[in-house]
């Protein structure tokens, strides 16, 4: 007789975390650990809740990006700048693994919630706190959102053409690459909270996290006093790397900067002459003729379909790719079988698409075990969980400390 196999626990099951963050880089980071089984106790204020509820496009007066935020976490709607308010906070991450704030510096101090007051309570709390400049230095107390940190760190000086205005990623990269970090910050301190028994604080800048990205960008100017320029669509330094456009009007990235890619690119182009040219035969001479080869592999392409060209590219093993909108990956069968685009069902019944969870274990894999929730939909049922009474818990609605409905 087999023996059935039991699914293995969450990666993170059993971790209690206590999200106070509100909009991006706070619940992106918590988020992550929610996808991966960990009790996401989220606290909005009463009222109008996270304002990310009502960004972008919204349906049933919710927005979409809502459901992708804020899946997987449980909902509690509680004043944090009341005491009794700030009493049940104290209760909560007194019981927590994990508190997580992106608050300016000074907020959480200010409502008697500083994290080292925390830890007293319980010495294995780890916090994390995301903010624009991080909790130390002259700049700590100013406002900081994710496009000014993208500015900070280096990155919108690189972003777009040469002489224009330098133009937005187009997402909020700054807030995203803060919150990973954060969670990066996150398992280092469950790791070492094993050997120590201690929880720590974690101090996340978001425009370090952009400023831990740049690559060479600080050695470059250091050794040659080279301030990196934008370079549009081109990898600069690298090539050939760029965009080119084809004759239906999409555009295909070509990466042919490796040697022995380039020398299959040229040939698929029909340009043996430049694949063979021994000036061509390293990185360094391709970038000192970079625009003689972007020429020549924008003549080519221009004279064909994109779907022509990346049959062309990939029968020459050459990494190319067209570069896609959203309405591309939402039929693209290598997204689909990767398990990325996963239908949920709506409260109304219909279904909506969001984004499948990353990274991809193999044991443990993350998956959507919920719904974003209501705002206060679990107040009832976490504030019991920490010892209040039905009735304790109603008069706290009746004071507008908590709001939320019964479980």
């Amino acid at each position: 007789m087999e023996t059935a196999i039991q699914p293995s626990p969450a990666a993170l099951a059993g971790l209690k975390v206590l999200e106070l963050g509100q909009l991006i880089a706070g619940p992106f980071a918590a988020k992550t650990l929610a996808d991966f089984g960990a009790d996401v106790i989220k606290i909005e204020p009463p009222g109008a809740g996270d304002p990310l509820r009502k960004w972008r496009m919204l349906k049933d007066g919710t927005s979409v990006w809502w459901q992708v935020q804020s899946r997987n976490k449980r909902s509690v709607a509680l004043d944090l700048r009341e005491n009794d308010g700030q009493k049940i906070i104290r209760k909560l991450a007194s019981e927590a693994d994990v508190l997580i704030e992106n608050f300016r510096p000074g907020t959480l101090e200010g409502w008697g919630l500083a994290p080292e007051a925390l830890q007293l309570l319980n010495p294995q709390l780890i916090v994390l706190r995301i903010s624009g400049y991080g909790q130390t230095g002259p700049y700590q107390r100013r406002p900081g959102f994710g496009v000014v940190a993208e500015a900070m760190g280096g990155l919108r000086h690189l972003t777009g053409e040469l002489g224009r205005v330098p133009v937005r990623v187009g997402i909020s990269i700054g807030d995203t690459l803060a919150a990973l970090h954060g969670v990066i910050g996150i398992l280092l301190a469950l790791h070492e909270r094993h050997f120590s028994g201690r929880g720590q604080i974690i101090d996340v800048a978001l425009y370090e996290a952009v400023f831990n990205c740049m690559e060479s960008l600080v050695p470059e100017y250091s050794a040659f006093g080279k301030v990196r320029d934008p370079a549009g669509s081109a990898l600069p330094g690298i090539a050939p790397s760029n965009a080119y456009r084809c004759n239906d009007g999409g555009f295909v990235v070509i990466a042919g900067n490796g040697d022995s890619i380039f020398r299959r690119l040229m040939n698929v182009i029909g340009r043996g002459d430049l694949g063979n040219d021994p000036g061509l035969a390293d990185n360094a001479g391709r970038v000192s003729r970079v625009a003689e080869l972007d020429e020549a592999i924008g003549a080519w392409i221009a004279d064909r379909s994109a779907r022509e060209a990346l049959e062309l590219l990939e029968g020459a093993s050459v990494p190319a790719g067209r570069i896609y909108t959203v309405a591309d990956i939402a039929v693209d069968p290598h997204y689909r079988a990767r398990g990325m685009l996963q239908q949920v069902e709506m409260e109304d019944g219909t279904k909506l698409a969001v984004p499948g969870i990353v990274p991809k274990l193999s044991r443990t894999p993350g998956r959507w075990r919920r719904n974003a929730p209501h705002l206060g939909q679990d107040s009832d049922a976490v504030l019991h969980e920490i010892g209040l009474s039905p009735e304790q818990i109603q008069a706290l609605k009746n004071r507008g400390i908590i709001a939320g409905t019964a479980a």
